[in-house]
């Protein structure tokens, strides 16, 4: 049965999401359609792009992301106290960003501020109040991401209609184990795909812009006209890794660990090796609990063995609890990967 939004992104149960757009009829539209020779891979640095620039607007940090031929991946963190402790003015300015607003907020944020009297002042405040929970709203951020880059879309082809098949997919991440598990498989879709050899090359992914290997421009042959592209705006970068687990900013995990668990995943998804576990398993995975070769599997169908919420067997138990329903999918996958955890 479908469940709203609301319970499927609550930041009560967790702040980690694995979210998924995927383009109308699964169509190539940011990739080359063999069946036209039409080539749009431009529009995937659109999309890899707009994903930091309103992570830079949003209080909302972008762990991993990888932008394929007709759908993209994002593992998100949504930082609800960086919302809370922004002043009015920040998040109007934040907000004005994105729309025009109306006019009681430009006077507001322009030198007429000071001939507007209380009542219009408590009306700005108000809107600054309902702003500062949009920008902490990951519906809000998939909303913006998606709609400017439909809009961009459709202006460079002269069409209309639809661009996304529908609202985003969404799974809670709910310990480290999931997170771990969602990064993984989103910075390895493409080796999966057969669209890049190595992590490294794989263009258009957090795990490339991490080891300094992403293209620094477009080339201009496959570039749009100017006038397509919007303005220049500032990106925020990539979430830190913080082995401690200490920074409730960062992820949990130390970066040569997780490069050493990418690499070593994606030469055992190859098809002449898969299911193969060499001595040099990382050590992340005993240290989370993780059973290497039901890793492996999972790496390949992430999507299909959960449903709206990823995490150890006790940790669905939980959000069955809270959500009071009694079956959640992905209970098998979760007892075969997070060993000893319930």
């Amino acid at each position: 049965m479908t469940r709203p939004r609301s319970t499927l992104i609550s930041l009560s149960d967790t702040a980690w999401y694995h979210c998924v757009s995927r383009c109308v009829r699964r169509a190539f539209l940011c990739g080359e359609d063999s069946a036209t020779g039409m080539d749009f891979s431009h529009r995937r640095g659109w999309i890899a792009t707009r994903i930091k620039e309103l992570a830079h607007l949003f209080a909302i940090d972008v762990a991993a992301y990888a932008v394929m031929s007709n759908h993209y991946h994002l593992v998100a963190h949504v930082d609800q106290q960086r919302a809370f402790a922004w002043s009015a003015d920040e998040v109007l300015v934040r907000w004005t960003q994105l729309f025009t607003g109306p006019l009681l907020v430009v006077r507001y944020l322009s030198p007429a501020r000071d001939q507007m009297d209380p009542a219009e002042i408590a009306a700005v405040f108000k809107l600054a109040e309902t702003y500062r929970a949009r920008l902490h709203d990951l519906s809000w951020f998939m909303r913006m991401l998606n709609e400017s880059l439909a809009r961009q879309a459709n202006a460079e082809d002269d069409c209309t209609g639809r661009f996304w098949e529908g609202r985003f997919k969404s799974q809670a991440l709910l310990d480290d184990r999931a997170l771990l598990s969602a990064m993984a498989y989103v910075d390895l879709n493409p080796v999966r795909a057969g669209m890049a050899p190595t992590p490294e090359a794989s263009d258009y992914t957090s795990i490339q812009e991490r080891l300094g290997r992403a293209p620094a421009v477009l080339q201009a042959a496959s570039a749009p006209p100017a006038a397509a592209l919007p303005a220049p705006a500032p990106q925020a970068p990539l979430m830190p890794f913080d082995a401690t687990g200490r920074t409730p900013w960062a992820i949990p995990f130390g970066f040569e660990d997780y490069v050493a668990l990418v690499e070593w995943t994606g030469h055992a998804v190859h098809p002449a090796k898969r299911g193969f576990i060499g001595p040099d398993e990382p050590a992340i995975l005993a240290r989370l609990e993780i059973d290497g070769d039901a890793f492996i599997s999972l790496s390949a169908h992430f999507l299909l063995e959960f449903g709206s919420a990823v995490g150890a067997p006790a940790k669905l138990i939980e959000l069955c609890e809270r959500r009071q329903t009694k079956f959640l999918r992905g209970m098998r996958a979760a007892r075969q990967v997070f060993r000893a955890c319930g």
